[in-house]
């Protein structure tokens, strides 16, 4: 997923009095939404999953193995690792190569840390939030699986006539719980328009005409296509893609990585060093070039982690719904594992990387302090990796490439059962027109407005799914208990999941 931290500014910012006016305006919501109350709201939440769910990370190398088994007598539409395979294509987007200099440069090294950190505790909340959603899941017209936080929203709180809970189609949902489920859906599809189309498109495109003489617009059509044969086939063409893309991407991605590490050797302890003192000591790293403070690197180390691996913003659970699976707690252990690949280990890799880069070349920190204004986590990601012999540049360029198109692909699916649970199955069409439009718009360089509503749109979309989570958490942690720590994870679930009402 693309995200900078609350209150940096991209290049690139639209000219013009007016609309100079209307983006500080939105710049200033962005640093509001995604200020300390939410880094606090969904690293406190990550913190009380952890200890609700009895420390389920240990449990990490029992869900990697279920991961990569599927289950005939599971009911869905898609595989376990086709889910998770989707959610990671949206997750790691290039924020996780960019979005990590852009830590670095603000919070120093020490970000580097507290991004793993948030990572680590992230993954008891992605379980908690997808256990959630394949509880409550629904039926469309056609038997396809829905889910996430509005469908929670819709089926949790419902009661019949006698005024028990009652998640069937006989219930009935308060007006507030239809107020959390229809706020959720649509800040949900708003965001996936910028944050998955257009600023994934702008980047893609960046990187390869800085590369190669091929005209914005030419990228721009291209990206379309691409992306137009696979998103109008649904679900499981979205998935198929992903299950063999997100693998070679991400193994390609981390062993360039291990590489420049190997070639980095000698200065590794220096690099591991560095990053743990600066987590923990206001130390300045290389010569006051970046940002230094424990508070700074904890804000842009914790808002960094939160924003790679979208734990707590309920997107993931939107795709791990549609899993076949035997009963929640199997896809909920599955879709855990996003936050450990994408955040653990990516995001870790890519951050050691450039400071030990950094450690090796100093000349990248004087060119920081010479042009600290222009200096941008693209730039510093871009000279960092260009150090590197041969492979640097390869490297960068093939991961952003590879990481902006999966999660144009992964967020679309989103943005398509959002539109679809706000206005009917009709919509979706309509809405992946608009999606795939937008994608060209971001391409040839309009982008900068949308990617500011988009991403406060994602703080917006984390706050009901959050709250909906946190009021279920009693649930959530007495049936992990029985399926899981009882020892009856392959217990079937034999709830009846109910037909779609209405649209």
């Amino acid at each position: 997923m693309w995200g900078y931290p609350a209150g940096i500014l991209r290049e690139g910012v639209p000219s013009g009095y007016n609309t100079r006016i209307m983006f500080d305006i939105l710049n200033t919501i962005d640093s509001f939404v995604w200020g300390p109350a939410m880094i606090a709201l969904l690293l406190g939440s990550h913190l009380f999953f952890t200890v609700k769910t009895g420390f389920i990370q240990r449990k990490l190398p029992q869900a990697i193995k279920l991961s990569l088994t599927s289950d005939p007598e599971g009911k869905g539409d898609i595989s376990h690792f086709g889910a998770l395979a989707t959610a990671l294509a949206a997750t790691i987007g290039t924020g996780a190569i960019v979005g990590v200099a852009t830590a670095i440069l603000a919070g120093g090294p020490g970000a580097v840390f507290w991004m793993w950190i948030t990572g680590v505790f992230g993954i008891a909340t992605k379980y908690a939030e997808v256990y959630a959603a394949v509880k409550y899941r629904v039926k469309d017209h056609n038997g396809a699986m829905l889910g996430g936080a509005m469908y929670i929203w819709e089926r949790a709180f419902r009661r019949n006539d006698k005024g028990e809970l009652d998640p069937g189609p006989g219930g009935r949902t308060p007006w507030w719980a239809k107020l959390g489920a229809i706020a959720f859906a649509a800040f949900a599809a708003i965001a996936a328009i910028g944050t998955g189309s257009a600023v994934q498109a702008s980047a893609m495109t960046g990187i390869i005409t800085s590369n190669a003489p091929v005209p914005a617009w030419m990228v721009g059509v291209a990206i379309v296509i691409l992306v137009s044969v696979v998103i109008f086939g649904g679900v499981e063409s979205i998935s198929r893609v992903c299950e063999q893309l997100v693998p070679f991407m991400a193994v390609a991605y981390a062993g360039g990585c291990i590489v420049i590490l190997v070639l980095n050797g000698p200065l590794l302890g220096e690099a591991l060093g560095l990053i743990l003192e600066c987590a923990f000591t206001p130390k300045a790293a290389f010569g006051g070039a970046v940002g230094s403070g424990i508070m700074v690197a904890l804000q842009f180390g914790c808002a960094r982690g939160l924003f790679s691996n979208e734990s707590g913003l309920g997107s993931a659970p939107i795709v791990a719904a549609a899993a076949s699976t035997r009963n929640p707690a199997q896809q909920a252990l599955v879709a855990m594992t996003g936050t450990f690949w994408s955040t653990v280990v990516i995001c870790a890799l890519t951050g050691i990387v450039l400071v030990s880069t950094m450690l090796a070349h100093p000349e990248i920190a004087s060119d920081i302090l010479t042009n600290p204004t222009l200096y941008s986590g693209a730039q510093l990601a871009s000279e960092a990796f260009a150090k590197i012999p041969y492979i640097g540049t390869p490297i960068l360029v093939l991961g952003m490439v590879a990481f902006s198109y999966t999660t144009i692909l992964g967020w679309s699916y989103y943005g398509s059962r959002c539109i679809t649970y706000l206005f009917g199955r009709y919509a979706i069409r309509p809405y992946q027109v608009v999606y795939v439009a937008v994608a060209f718009l971001g391409a040839i360089g309009v982008g900068d407005m949308v990617w500011l509503v988009s991403d406060i749109g994602n703080a917006l979309m984390a706050i009901p799914n959050i709250v909906v989570v946190l009021m279920l958490s009693g649930m959530v942690a007495r049936e992990t208990r029985h399926y899981i720590y009882d020892g009856n994870l392959d217990e079937a679930d034999d709830a009846p999941i109910p037909q779609l009402e209405g649209k």
